[in-house]
């Protein structure tokens, strides 16, 4: 399982549109994601103070795009970065945050 965070918005946006995506996946190339044991700190690090956020648990074996974990060297951490859309179908479980 791994997990990304997003807003209620852009959830919403994403069932209309059948499939979710990110800004990063157009300039970057991919979504960033987290493992569980990463949220936490993704959150504290990019979301402080943010509110209507969503987590989206993940499950990778139903994800259609390429996965990989990836260094990240601002805190020298794998993450796992998504490929290409996700399709809603992987998006097992929605927690609010």
């Amino acid at each position: 399982m791994i997990y990304h965070v997003t807003n209620k918005h852009d959830w919403e946006v994403a069932i209309i549109k059948g499939f979710f995506d990110e800004p990063s996946l157009y300039t970057e190339g991919f979504i960033h994601n987290s493992t569980d044991i990463q949220v936490v700190g993704v959150i504290e690090r990019y979301y402080k103070g943010k509110t209507d956020l969503l987590l989206l648990h993940i499950d990778e074996a139903k994800l259609k795009a390429e996965i990989k974990y990836e260094l990240a060297p601002s805190v020298n951490e794998m993450f796992p970065h998504i490929f290409g859309t996700i399709n809603l179908e992987a998006v097992v479980k929605i927690t609010d945050i």
